[in-house]
């Protein structure tokens, strides 16, 4: 279903039927002008595309993103321990520290878990702005700026700015973007634009810049070295044999570098730990290569997961090569033995979005000058219906929230959070359940409640939710986990307990 030899509009030249709303342009891929100026300019053979309508849309998107996020942090809604993870790594790049993580365990350096230095550079906006909520704006605007290069990129190669707005709203709205937000802030922020920009630079036969864009991705995750190895295969079938050739070894020996040489270097484990999610189930068992296939092609989660991604581009974005940078990380969830990893929750698809929808956008151009009229036909209509499925979806995704007089109501846990976050003084070393370790980050050495065993933090801050069987004796609670070292408890509430030690 693949159309690798599709055309750009700079090679459109001379076809017999030029597409519709596309002007004929003046010069090959490679020499087509300068990149887009900040307005109305546009590379030749490309129809113009204002820039303000698409920034006027991302800054509503960004709006929408940090609202929730901020709702969701301030009601102390975090639903992992990951934006205190982010939180930690970042003050310390800020603070020109080694990014050592206590909350993954006392002295653990963070590259020695996932390689991401690129969120150093968050270190100057923690500089202004020293909270973790600085990330969940960064995250935002990150997510927001991505529809800016989907939507124009659909307006200046389908020629009208209807298709590009509609697509800009219907990526913006998209459930993997959604449910990234939902999951606080991660590193793949920085992973959606730049993909954005890779496959907007794939679809105008820009094969140096689609390069350029594409190699800064080892900076963002470990795997994805090989989604920069797709970017080469896809050139390398654009007929950039060269060129393709070099960037996909260079993403594989990236890959390699980093999960066999860097993080295992850097980690306490003196080895990638992830490759456990693949070796052993859920309940620590071994299993076989056999099993871990046959598991793969069985489950319903992981396929439901792959239609819904098809289905918000109408199916068209098989239509183009674009589609297949979505497999490396595809490859990866389907191997995974953990079920966070097989469904549409989390943050794992957000880096498919701009590869679906401008996939989408490279396959509507494709079909044009197909001789089935029915495929023509259907590529005329495809935009708005992908505009339509994403409306209609997300009345039942996170954003609806926002909908609600109640996501707004902070009720009695919140005010506990609050008075048990006061009762530690700025500055000491804490242990805590996830509900509360971002918002101790900033200004505390901060540990979790479960991986902090070989020290004794100054104060000890647990939800008793999570503690139900000791939520009557907090301090019994705290013997059993730090034997060695006496606490008593100074603040107690229903909701949270903080103890200090003696």
């Amino acid at each position: 279903m693949l159309d690798v030899g599709n055309k750009s509009p700079e090679e459109a030249v001379g076809a017999d039927a030029p597409a519709v709303g596309i002007p004929a342009p003046a010069s090959a891929p490679e020499a087509s002008g300068a990149p887009d100026a900040v307005g109305t300019g546009a590379p030749a053979g490309l129809a113009p595309a204002p820039l303000r309508p698409y920034l006027i849309v991302a800054g509503v998107l960004c709006a929408l993103y940090f609202l929730y996020s901020w709702v969701q942090y301030a009601h102390f809604r975090t639903p992992s321990w990951d934006l205190g993870i982010f939180g930690q790594s970042v003050r310390a790049y800020a603070e020109f520290r080694a990014p050592v993580v206590d909350i993954k365990g006392p002295g653990f350096p963070i590259l020695g878990d996932h390689f991401s230095p690129v969120t150093a550079l968050l270190a100057p906006l923690y500089w202004i702005w020293p909270s973790p909520v600085a990330l969940l704006f960064a995250q935002a605007a990150l997510f927001a700026a991505s529809s800016v290069v989907v939507g124009r990129t659909a307006q200046q190669v389908l020629g009208s700015r209807a298709a590009g707005l509609g697509l800009a709203i219907a990526y913006g709205l998209s459930w993997g973007l959604q449910e990234a937000v939902k999951s606080d802030f991660h590193e793949i922020a920085f992973a959606v634009p730049l993909l954005a920009l890779t496959c907007r630079a794939l679809i105008l036969g820009r094969w140096s810049l689609a390069a350029s864009w594409a190699i800064p991705l080892i900076l963002v995750k470990e795997d994805m070295g090989l989604t920069v190895a797709m970017v080469g295969a896809v050139l390398f079938l654009k007929g950039s044999r060269r060129l393709g050739a070099a960037l996909a070894a260079f993403g594989v020996a990236a890959f390699a570098l980093t999960v066999l040489v860097l993080i295992p270097a850097a980690s306490s484990l003196g080895q990638y730990d992830y490759w456990s999610k693949i070796e052993k189930t859920g309940e620590g068992a071994d299993t076989s290569f056999g099993q871990i296939v046959g598991d793969a092609l069985a489950s319903g989660d992981r396929w439901e997961m792959v239609f819904y991604l098809l289905a918000i581009t109408g199916f068209l974005a098989l239509r183009s090569p674009l589609v297949l940078l979505v497999l490396p990380t595809l490859g990866w969830r389907f191997l995974s033995q953990d079920p966070n990893h097989w469904g549409m929750l989390w943050h794992y698809s957000a880096i498919l979005m701009p590869v679906v929808f401008l996939a989408l956008v490279d396959g509507a151009r494709a079909v044009r000058t197909s001789p089935r009229a029915w495929l023509v036909s259907y590529g005329r209509v495809v935009v708005p219906v992908a505009t339509a499925v994403a409306l209609a979806l997300a009345a039942h995704l996170p954003l609806r929230e926002l909908t609600k007089p109640e996501t707004y109501r902070a009720d009695a846990r919140v005010a506990q959070a609050r008075a048990a976050l006061a009762a530690v003084p700025e500055g000491a070393s804490v242990e805590t359940d996830v509900s509360l370790l971002a918002h101790l980050t900033a200004d505390h050495r901060v540990y979790w409640a479960g991986t902090s065993q070989d020290v004794d933090p100054d104060y000890l801050v647990y939800d008793l939710r999570g503690w139900s069987q000791h939520a009557s004796d907090p301090e019994l609670l705290a013997s059993q986990l730090h034997p060695r070292a006496r606490y008593e408890l100074t603040h107690r509430s229903d909701g949270f307990a903080v103890l200090k030690r003696r």
